[in-house]
């Protein structure tokens, strides 16, 4: 899709978009719409239910002579900020490229009250068209026209045309970062296995500027990561442990901000094996480190002023003859002992040595970790909100507004010793399940027991929204959301940028 942004002028071809606010009061570019129609806007309010709601449409085809196929009305409300304007065009994108139309002109002004700049307002409608945009058709062969995206052009006019360009800059890099992590999520597991997985983070961030370091599991055995590659030994492919780092500050010694992805590139439950439809999709079980290394993507590709290091543990959890078993005692890199008793809460033991390894190797301000971690999650939340939880309130407050921000919202889950008492062993330092209760509060629990320093420390289980199914959103796709850059970007923006 090409898109771009200039100066108003008279629109001559493509659909042709405005806005009035509620009220269905025309903003001076509808005002500019209904007299190049000879009044077609003002006639189709007299006989319509528009009246300037968010989400209404009034669309008229447009006269022969006015060279523009359609005008379309949207409405924007009493108010209008960033996320009314993303939504707006993913939606209206949506519409025009079901109806076919390769071309589409937005000319949206701010209702009166707005406190969204010109310029961040042209942004953002770019956002939502470029979002609205992705496919993942690698693999279809046959009708392929039922896939195609028709609409080719999108243009933004905008009197603001130097600040649009500046932020669309650093939005665009988002947009990068979100497309490759929904790619890594999408892949088929025969094709992206832990090596390739690896293969990728280096080849597209090393041009960025971003240092890739991959360890191999010898590598991994000698720092003693008995955890992590417990979970892989039943697989043929090798478990794999990437180091992603941007030095952007300028302050080339300043601690950075860590970020902690679970990559299992397919669970198949191990020896405590998942039904047939419990195992379907869990190649997306690599959404956390999917979601990390766009984040490392996005932060480069904007030249983010800041510190960070991305570290993702890439595993296969398979039921081969020689997969750990329930009852197993793995240790950890951190000295720490575990009891398997379930195979299949996999990801936990995958992060315990990763957030060792970033804690000790990096010694980091903070670490977050992303996983699609429990079932139970999704059953607490569903797919609207991800699970936080975390050790810090400043750390959880700030995550929390960030993910309110670019609408990617968390809800913060309780955490307290009663429920690290679950995890009691009678053999190991701790077991890595709790019990049938409060599985996300548990998985969590053991998870802070790697949490060293009182470091502070947030964990984001993202399983209820790394990838939907059923009725699709305007900014996500069927399936691989990308959910997490967003959060991650903007956190770092708001808070940790020099």
């Amino acid at each position: 899709m090409q898109l771009s942004f200039a100066a108003p002028r008279a629109v001559s071809s493509g659909a042709w978009v405005v806005g009035a606010a509620d009220g269905n009061v025309l903003t001076p570019a509808a005002q500019k719409a209904d007299k190049a129609s000879g009044g077609a806007l003002s006639r189709g309010l007299k006989v319509s239910k528009f009246t300037g709601k968010p989400g209404q449409v009034l669309e008229i085809l447009a006269p022969a002579d006015l060279g523009v196929s359609r005008i379309l009305l949207v409405g924007l409300g009493k108010s209008f900020d960033g996320s009314a304007a993303e939504n707006l065009a993913a939606s209206i994108n949506g519409r025009l490229n079901t109806a076919g139309e390769t071309a589409v002109t937005y000319e949206i002004d701010l209702p009166k009250g707005s406190k969204l700049k010109p310029g961040a307002l042209a942004a953002h409608l770019a956002f939502g068209a470029q979002l609205k945009s992705y496919a993942f058709n690698h693999y279809r062969t046959k009708n392929l026209e039922d896939y195609e995206q028709r609409l080719k052009t999108v243009t933004i006019l905008t009197g603001a045309l130097a600040d649009a360009k500046k932020s669309w800059a650093a939005l665009e890099a988002v947009a990068a970062g979100m497309f490759f992590a929904r790619d890594l999520v999408n892949e088929p597991p025969n094709v992206l296995y832990p090596a390739e997985f690896a293969k990728r983070a280096k080849t597209t961030l090393t041009k960025l500027g971003v240092k890739v370091e991959i360890l191999g599991e010898a590598e991994m055995k000698k720092l003693g990561m008995g955890s992590l590659l417990g979970v892989g030994q039943g697989s043929e492919r090798e478990s794999q442990l990437v180091v992603m780092t941007w030095n952007g500050s300028r302050k080339k010694k300043e601690a950075p901000v860590a970020f902690v992805g679970k990559g299992v590139c397919f669970d198949s439950g191990g020896l405590s094996l998942k039904t047939g439809a419990g195992m379907m999709g869990m190649k997306g079980d690599m959404g956390g480190a999917a979601a990390v290394t766009g984040t490392m993507q996005a932060l480069a590709q904007r030249k983010a002023r800041v510190n960070a290091v991305g570290v993702i543990g890439l595993v296969e959890n398979m039921p081969d003859a020689k997969a750990q078993r329930p009852d197993d005692v793995v240790k950890s890199m951190s000295g720490q002992t575990i009891e398997v008793l379930n195979t299949d809460a996999e990801g936990r033991l995958v992060l315990a040595d990763a957030l060792t390894y970033t804690q000790r190797t990096h010694k980091p301000k903070f670490v977050i970790d992303l996983a699609t971690l429990t079932g139970a999650i999704i059953m607490a939340l569903g797919p609207e909100h991800a699970g936080l939880f975390s050790n810090d309130d400043r750390l959880a407050t700030r995550i929390a507004e960030a993910g309110k921000a670019v609408g990617e919202p968390v809800w913060r889950m309780p955490m307290g010793p009663n429920y690290d008492k679950l995890l009691r062993s009678k053999i190991a330092d701790m077991k890595n399940i709790g019990g049938p209760n409060g599985g996300s509060i548990t998985a969590a629990q053991f998870l802070q027991r790697f949490v060293e320093d009182k470091r502070p420390w947030a964990h984001l289980d993202i399983a209820g929204v790394a990838w939907q199914d059923g009725e699709q959103k305007p900014l996500m796709p069927t399936w691989g959301t990308g959910w997490g850059v967003r959060i991650l970007n903007e956190l770092v923006e708001a808070h940790y940028e020099d």
